[in-house]
């Protein structure tokens, strides 16, 4: 296993520039964030009582307040690289604090936290095991970790589809799950849980797709992608080559996603 090089994922500022950019869009797209958050939320044990809990990477805000329902009592705290997305969701409210900060290098004293939740937000850190050093430092005693991230073979038929274009690199990498399976494993953190979940979204045509990721804000952000604007016969092409995942509901894309809940040793 190698952890991915310095080359090889999206400079944080133009992940958080990205981010901030489709704050006012992406609730309106945000179908499988919300799905895969709700999920992760529910795999949460019903045992954690947080007094005092972070989400991490918390765009709109969506979950933050979600977690704000379930731990009412709590102070929450809400965190993100993406100053927009902070802006959006401040007023929206959820939790105490809104914070900038970045998942590696947490702005949080030791053993202050007892709930970690992070959903799909982690796949954008470089050094995810520098991830999990911080959450076993930020963490209680007993207090848990529960993240969802994306792992190879997120958007293939859209990868595959670009591959017999030009073999550029036009969708975003992603880690494997044997990755997180040794990360996890040695980070000191107890795994509960750890599995990947197909996710499978169907759209009319490749443009209702490639629109939608960017008011996402997670269209390509890979160092090495194509400058320039995309010719129109690539685009033709580009259908052409889609069309031949097309089924009943429309052209899928496909997550693999990763669930995770580790707690730390009380």
């Amino acid at each position: 296993m190698t952890e991915f090089s310095q080359g090889s994922l999206p400079d944080k500022r133009q992940v958080a520039a990205s981010f901030s950019r489709a704050a006012a869009s992406y609730d309106s797209v945000a179908e499988l964030q919300r799905a895969v958050g709700s999920r992760l939320l529910e795999q949460v044990p019903a045992s954690v009582v947080a007094a005092d809990w972070l989400d991490i990477g918390c765009g709109t805000g969506y979950f933050t307040r979600a977690l704000g329902e379930r731990f009412a009592a709590a102070s929450g705290m809400a965190l993100d690289i993406a100053e927009g997305m902070l802006q959006h969701a401040r007023p929206l409210g959820g939790a105490t604090h809104f914070i900038a900060g970045d998942a590696e290098r947490l702005p949080l004293r030791d053993a202050s936290r007892d709930l970690l939740f992070s959903s799909l937000a982690v796949q954008w850190c470089g050094d995810f095991a520098a991830v999990l050093s911080e959450a076993q430092r930020v963490l209680r005693p007993g207090g848990v970790l529960a993240f969802s991230s994306l792992c190879v073979g997120t958007l293939q038929e859209l990868r595959d589809s670009w591959q017999a274009v030009d073999g550029h690199v036009h969708v975003n990498r992603f880690r494997q799950f044997t990755d997180y399976q040794q990360l996890c494993a040695a980070s000191g953190l107890q795994v509960l849980n750890l599995q990947v979940q197909p996710h499978a979204l169907y759209y009319p045509d490749v443009r209702s797709l490639t629109h939608e990721l960017k008011a996402l804000g997670a269209h390509n952000l890979n160092p090495g992608r194509p400058g320039g604007l995309t010719g129109r016969a690539r685009i033709l092409a580009l259908i052409d080559a889609y069309e031949r995942f097309r089924q009943p509901q429309g052209l899928p894309a496909t997550y693999q996603v990763l669930y995770a809940v580790l707690q730390k040793e009380g």
